[in-house]
């Protein structure tokens, strides 16, 4: 791998990890902290949303975002000739 080439993989790496991050992190704590007062007349499985996402939606995001970080990289591998295959 090019030093130029490598240098572009990692940012589209990090680019990446702060992409999802911030998703993470809007629907963990912004759905579930700041927003949850405005989420409050949305049910899902009886309770709040607001609440919902605070105790099961940021996890169950979380996961999905592992699985889309997974993907993606693997594009970013093949993209830039780094995969294991």
């Amino acid at each position: 791998m090019e030093n130029d080439s490598g240098k572009n993989y990692w940012a589209a790496n990090i680019r990446l990890v702060t992409v999802l991050l911030c998703i993470w992190a809007f629907v963990s704590y912004g759905m579930g902290i700041l927003l949850r007062p405005a989420l409050e007349g949305i049910k899902v499985g009886g309770v709040d949303l607001g609440f919902w996402m605070a105790q099961q939606g940021s996890i169950y995001v979380f996961i999905i975002l592992i699985f889309v970080y997974a993907v993606m990289m693997n594009g970013l591998d093949r993209q830039y000739n780094v995969d294991e295959e």
